[in-house]
């Protein structure tokens, strides 16, 4: 405890000199004070609003609350209508039956004429096991020169991996499209398969059709930068210790994913190169805004979300107003193909106006004044939907074509090495193009390995016979 301080003994102007450290200890003290009230404020602020779910921000829906009464026991509904599984349109055998009996006298009724009274489908799969072909390659010595010969190898049977391009594009189809450890696949084919593959086996096999992928992918890339409209969006990865992001550039028939170490405008330059599309779709990060030649769209979704915190928030003046504004908004994007382009232009004329009157309204919460800012810098950008058929007004297909690569990033832990994320990229933008042109993701591995296309009419190519066959 600091002793009390005899003024008696100080001279005036060691009397002065400590009313002036006095001084500026308190102002000091009252600055530190008033910092601290400040902050108290914010905090006591930031209490008072509402959490983040998926239905107010873009917190996926995995992540949000769910309610106590979402697993107890609904109310008896009416039963709906009874339903069979549909006969198979091409059984591999039919079996006619007919009664020799009567089922209620015993009579003999092998004579008489009989009809189809019930036909079902009996299902079953054959033992599976691995189909091995073991080559041998005999030679000798040559009576004309003395040097030793060795027949060629068949079409098809090459020294070199030991797997087919069956077994390769199975493991790689359980690998990338379902999620499945190398741990668990190399289990899964000795169980089910009955064919021992190490995981160091399969970590070969799947560098070994890296190549394929690449042209494949890079082939998707072009046809993209083709076209005249792109929409994108990002998502975080794992590869090795450290964050990546995982992008997707997509439109109409085609999809393209690449996995960069940035979230910066630089990845998007590196995808574009000197192509520049003529409308872009995104949301309002800042990396994906400013590469369309004629316009661009942002998500109305990601819109309609933040006018709803800016609702749980307390603002009852602006943020209503616009998210019912968007909501209808999007309801007229998704009537575009019925409505005459007068009609469009009048509904651009009406949520014009409309936006502009709320625009003038002053919000009641500091929710609602930030969102009134962020509205201010993507005016011009809300409505290109309207006057372009072929834009869609939210982002949502970026989203839906990134949901895969979330449940395997949550899966798998993602990636030890950046070739295995590249590789990803490619076969996830094969599977995602394959799928939008009506082709089964396995079909498109096998056509990417044969160093096919991905055309919807192309014939998928049969499996090369057996030797023996």
């Amino acid at each position: 405890m600091t002793p009390p301080l005899d003024s008696s003994s100080l001279s005036s102007a060691e009397k002065d000199a400590l009313i002036a450290t006095l001084l500026a200890r308190i102002d000091e003290l009252s600055k530190r004070l008033a910092a601290l009230e400040e902050e108290n404020a914010a905090l006591r602020a930031k209490q008072k609003l509402p959490p983040k779910t998926p239905d107010n921000s873009s917190t996926p829906p995995a992540q949000g609350q769910k309610s106590q009464g979402e697993n107890t026991r609904q109310s008896k509904r009416k039963a709906h209508a009874g339903a069979h599984r549909p006969l198979h349109p091409n059984p591999t055998r039919k079996r006619d039956v007919l009664a020799e009996h009567c089922s209620h006298c015993r009579a003999d009724v092998s004579g008489v004429v009989q009809e189809a009274a019930q036909t079902y489908d009996r299902v079953e799969i054959p033992e599976i096991k691995p189909d091995v072909t073991q080559v041998r390659l005999h030679g000798g010595v040559c009576p004309c020169c003395t040097k030793r010969f060795v027949a060629a190898p068949p079409a098809g049977l090459e020294p070199g991996s030991p797997f087919g391009p069956n077994l390769r594009a199975f493991a790689l189809y359980l690998r990338f499209t379902h999620a499945i450890s190398f741990e668990r696949l190399s289990r899964l084919m000795s169980d089910l398969l009955g064919l021992e593959i190490s995981e160091g086996a399969l970590v070969n096999m799947l560098d070994k059709g890296r190549p394929a992928f690449a042209r494949q992918a890079s082939q998707i890339r072009a046809r993209l930068l083709c076209g005249t409209i792109l929409q994108s969006d990002e998502t975080s990865v794992r590869v090795g210790n450290r964050t990546w992001w995982t992008w997707v550039f997509h439109h109409d028939e085609d999809c393209c994913f690449v996995i960069r170490s940035s979230r910066g405008k630089d990845v998007v330059e590196e995808f574009l190169g000197d192509a520049r599309p003529d409308f872009w779709v995104s949301d309002r990060l800042a990396a994906q805004m400013g590469w369309a030649k004629i316009d661009h769209q942002v998500c109305l979704a990601h819109l309609i979300r933040d006018a709803q915190y800016a609702i749980d928030a307390g603002d009852i003046a602006f943020a209503p107003g616009l998210r019912k504004l968007m909501k209808r908004a999007c309801s007229i994007g998704r009537r575009r193909d019925q409505l005459a382009d007068a009609t469009l232009r009048t509904y651009t004329y009406k949520l014009d106006a409309e936006l502009d009157a709320l625009m003038r309204i002053t919000p009641t919460h500091q929710a609602g004044e930030k969102l009134q800012l962020v509205i201010k810098g993507c005016r011009r950008y809300m409505f290109v939907f309207l006057t372009n058929r072929a834009v869609p007004p939210t982002n949502n297909g970026s989203e839906q074509a990134l949901r895969p690569c979330v449940i395997f990033r949550k899966v798998t832990n993602c990636f030890r090495s950046e070739w295995a994320a590249h590789l990803y990229a490619d076969i996830r933008s094969v599977i995602e193009t394959a799928r939008r042109r009506a082709i089964g993701a396995l079909d498109a591995i096998r056509l990417t390995l044969e160093g096919l296309p991905l055309a919807a009419s192309l014939p998928l190519p049969k499996a090369a016979p057996h030797p023996s066959g």
